[in-house]
């Protein structure tokens, strides 16, 4: 099992947001901590806006924050928004009539239960766990100790 890319930086998107608490985060911010670009990360922020893991406020001084606490927010919840694809093998998808052990293969259910842990797996992890080590994260992603905007504004 692989991650796409997708993912991978829709978690570092919300493990920044969990060490910026209390600020607003910018994605040209974000962008420059994991060096990346811009319109990647906007591309990535939408289904994270769409599936209430972060919200936008807009204006002047705008920028994302987390929509919920990082303790509420599992790994799970952004793989299962950022991935399109979880079949592991040929018989995992829906056109997969081919093979004549479809529906008795001891593989098909091995591979199914392995899904099943990595899923539970990644259900026990928040992106509080990944953020603990908030000022080393803070200090490895640039974050300054700026005064801390106000949490106000609206999606």
């Amino acid at each position: 099992m692989r991650l796409t890319r997708q993912t991978n930086y829709a978690i570092r998107i919300l493990m920044y947001c969990a060490a910026n608490e209390g600020r607003l985060s910018r994605i040209p911010e974000i962008a420059a901590a994991y060096s990346v670009s811009e319109l990647f990360l906007f591309k990535i922020l939408q289904p994270l806006v769409e599936h209430k893991l972060v919200e936008t406020v807009r204006g002047r001084n705008g920028g994302v924050r987390l929509a919920r606490p990082p303790v509420e927010i599992t790994l799970f919840d952004v793989v299962r928004v950022t991935e399109e694809n979880f079949a592991m093998a040929e018989c995992f998808e829906n056109d997969a009539t081919e093979c004549p052990l479809v529906d008795s293969c001891a593989l098909n259910e091995a591979l199914r239960k392995a899904l099943g842990a990595f899923f539970e797996v990644l259900a026990s992890y928040t992106i509080e766990d990944l953020a603990k080590a908030r000022f080393s994260l803070r200090d490895r992603l640039g974050i300054s100790d700026l005064p801390r905007l106000a949490a106000a504004g609206g999606a």
